[in-house]
């Protein structure tokens, strides 16, 4: 059987794009596992992400019901608790926007649905560190030429600020770690909300260390970039414009609610917990330092991606790729052959791309181009 599609990246963006190839739809039929080559470091689709959640105590999900690997929304992950349950509270939670997945339920779901897709029949363990556009398609590094291939390499590393370089004290948020007794948290995202919390919890003493005070929203962007309203407005903007609502769109933020307020004013009150705007004298005194900072950002610091801008001349915005509205690089992909991206690198097309539900949408759009190829 001849392998149709090649998806780089073994991590959740690969892994959502795979079971969107596999899945069966009205008239069509989704493709074999023999038809799909995945390659990767680690055939557990969740092995980057499960550590990091691992790292932070993570319980709950900032997705919501829809943050799932299955390629339908519905049914989501709440109506999958109600019917196993039978209990109708996870579908109202969901209809208020107020469902959130625990990462056990997660992690099994992942789990289980890895082993009933045929996933570990496409994995190839190897590391793609090029691709080249031929005439047969593309070229992956000596593994193969392929007419359709996702790129989905994930986040390029950790992100630890330069100042913090050398600094003996320092651990970043998503390594495994433990509380010392007097803790500075650099950052003011999601990571490091549940750290200030996870840290208080243990009974630290604990030192908020930001450049700016943090966005209070449920997800990652504001919900109307998940609607095709707004979704079209932002695809609407000029370059330049574009790049700075995603940069914009990048700030650090965390959820609102009593469950993140009241520990943290309580422990102000104590004198347990304060907050300093820089890193100039805020960590004196401090036996530990967490670096909540997220991941490093843009194409520049991801080697594959880097070689692919330079190799084929892409047009690019700041750090980021320019694609086409499906996830698709313009240059690379015509009725023969797809290059698409996903996963955090597809930000250009869809700016909760580092989400589960942005996953899904590059995937049903390299989907579409598979199906419409004449070489399929």
């Amino acid at each position: 059987m001849t392998t149709r599609a090649a998806i780089v990246g073994s991590g959740l963006g690969g892994f959502v794009a795979y079971t969107t190839l596999r899945h069966a739809t009205f008239g069509r039929d989704g493709l074999e596992p023999a038809e799909i080559a995945v390659f990767g470091d680690d055939p557990d689709p969740a092995g980057a992400w499960r550590p990091r959640a691992a790292a932070i105590r993570q319980k709950l999900m900032r997705s919501e019901s829809d943050g799932h690997c299955w390629p339908t929304s519905f049914p989501g992950l709440a109506a999958r608790e109600a019917v196993r349950k039978r209990d109708l509270a996870p579908l109202l939670l969901s209809v208020c926007d107020l469902y959130r997945p625990t990462v056990p339920d997660f992690l099994r779901h992942v789990d289980e649905l890895r082993e009933r897709s045929g996933w570990d029949e496409s994995f190839r363990r190897a590391r793609i560190g090029r691709v080249l556009a031929n005439d047969g398609g593309f070229d992956l590094d000596g593994h193969g030429t392929f007419h359709h291939v996702l790129l989905a390499p994930g986040h390029p590393g950790l992100a630890v600020p330069a100042e913090l370089a050398g600094d003996q004290r320092v651990v970043h948020a998503y390594e495994r770690h433990e509380y010392a007794s007097r803790v500075a948290i650099v950052g003011a995202g999601m990571a490091a909300a549940t750290e200030w919390l996870n840290a208080l919890e243990s009974g630290a003493e604990v030192i908020s260390v930001r450049r700016r005070e943090p966005t209070r929203r449920p997800l990652n962007v504001s919900r109307p970039l998940f609607t095709k309203r707004g979704l079209s407005s932002f695809r609407a903007t000029p370059p330049t414009e574009r790049a700075a609502l995603l940069r914009n769109y990048g700030e650090p933020s965390y959820p609102p609610g009593r469950s993140w307020d009241e520990p943290l004013e309580r422990a102000a009150r104590s004198g347990r917990f304060r907050v300093e705007s820089g890193l100039n004298g805020s960590l004196d005194g401090a036996e530990q330092v967490i670096c909540a900072t997220g991941f490093q950002q843009g194409f520049q610091n991801d080697l594959l991606l880097t070689r692919l801008v330079a190799e084929h001349e892409l047009e690019t915005e700041d750090r980021w790729i320019v694609l086409a509205d499906d996830s698709t690089v313009p240059a690379l992909t015509d009725a023969t052959r797809t290059l698409a991206l996903a996963g955090v690198s597809a930000q250009w097309a869809f700016p909760a791309a580092d989400t589960l539900v942005g996953m899904k949408v590059a995937a049903r759009g390299f989907r579409r181009r598979i199906e419409s190829c004449p070489t399929r």
